[in-house]
């Protein structure tokens, strides 16, 4: 049985837009999730007034991770 996969990612947890992608592989959800999460990070590190720590950074990707939801269908 073949699976497909819907990710929802949203700018923030307020977005009534957010970005919704299919895919009919794992693999490349995967790959776009990573690929996706590492600009939103970096957009925030380059547009960031103040220097980032690494704590920031990593605390930044966690955020952007947990606004990721994923569902089969």
């Amino acid at each position: 049985m073949e699976r497909t996969y819907q990710v929802t990612y949203p700018c923030d947890s307020l977005d009534f837009n957010p970005t919704v992608k299919t895919f009919d592989l794992f693999d490349e959800m995967q790959d776009w999730i990573t690929e996706e999460v590492g600009a939103r990070v970096q957009f925030f590190v380059d547009h960031s007034p103040f220097p980032i720590s690494d704590k920031e950074r990593q605390d930044q990707e966690q955020l952007e991770y947990s606004l990721i939801q994923i569902k089969e269908i």
